[in-house]
């Protein structure tokens, strides 16, 4: 039986095909990661081009609202960009940070909980109260110290030009510990067991055990975790952009969109911060939605039959 077989034959498709709530979340998602993809060739226009700024069209209203028009069907920005394009090129990067983010968290605190949990001792206590120590800043105070030293030795400009693998590294190594010590927990209940008793029987080495062995026995709560961390990182992102610290207004995110149409949300232009929430809270629900779904699947306690 092929790996296909197998899938179609198994308790996650089964789970998955019988649940509604789990099919729309699955089709949003796809259809916003698909729009995010290919928004080069979706978009009206391309909001990083000078050619597309005309302060003269700044915040012109939905074609639906007196003074809208029909070249910009939601209107447009500060800036006099269409704002549908640049929500589909904001989708696109919050979408790349926040999936950036969550490789990199889960790489060190799978690295990291794979150790801790295998070797115990005084490296899981170092790593551990290492988990503790990072967990006590919050990724706000971490943004706001490296994003002023950063501007301060390189300027705005440049910062401008990382501000994409900036944002990926400073919420992905605040929150490697939730990954850690996820792992962790999982190799101190596998570890004991007799496949792993009989790899060192048989002469396998450490690393050997816990990346063939012991690994693949914990991406259950790994695959949970990792689609609310996705979430997590997207809503992270968003917060950091509308503090200033995040995506500059040449290269928007949905979080700068937010951001920049705040203040002119009072004067009637409350299209340049609604439809950019509108799409974020539709993106971290469909993902928060999956991982519940997920977790209900793969933990077998919580299934209710």
């Amino acid at each position: 039986m092929d790996k296909i077989s197998k899938f179609r034959n198994s308790y996650l498709w089964y789970s998955f095909k019988n649940d509604k709530f789990a099919i729309g979340s699955f089709l949003i998602f796809m259809l916003l990661l698909i729009i995010a993809v290919f928004a080069p060739l979706i978009a009206p226009y391309n909001p990083y081009s000078p050619d597309n700024i005309f302060i003269l069209n700044a915040e012109m209203p939905p074609f639906w609202i007196d003074g809208g028009s029909k070249e910009f069907l939601l209107g447009t920005d500060d800036q006099g960009r269409d704002l549908l394009s640049t929500m589909i090129y904001g989708l696109r990067i919050s979408i790349i940070i926040g999936i950036g983010a969550v490789l990199l968290q889960a790489i060190l605190g799978i690295i990291i909980g794979l150790i801790s949990g295998y070797v115990g001792g005084k490296i899981d206590s170092f790593f551990m109260r290492l988990a503790d120590v990072q967990l006590s800043f919050s990724y706000l105070m971490v943004a706001i110290f490296l994003s002023a030293i950063f501007k301060a030795a390189f300027g705005v400009g440049t910062f401008g030009e990382v501000a994409v693998p900036f944002l990926i590294i400073v919420i992905g190594l605040a929150q490697w510990p939730q990954y850690a010590r996820t792992v962790r927990a999982s190799v101190l209940a596998e570890k004991e067991k007799e496949y792993v008793q009989a790899a060192r029987v048989t002469g396998f080495g450490s690393v050997k055990i816990m990346w063939s062995h012991i690994l693949p026995n914990c991406l259950s709560p790994i695959f949970v975790l990792s689609t609310i961390q996705v979430a997590n990182a997207v809503m992270s992102e968003a917060a950091l952009s509308f503090l200033g610290l995040g995506m500059p207004v040449t290269r928007p995110s949905l979080g700068s969109l937010i951001n920049s149409g705040f203040e002119y949300i009072f004067s009637g232009s409350w299209w340049i911060t609604a439809f950019p929430g509108i799409v974020l809270v539709i993106l971290v629900l469909s993902v928060n939605m999956l991982g519940d779904w997920l977790r209900d699947t793969l933990n077998p306690k919580l299934y209710k039959g």
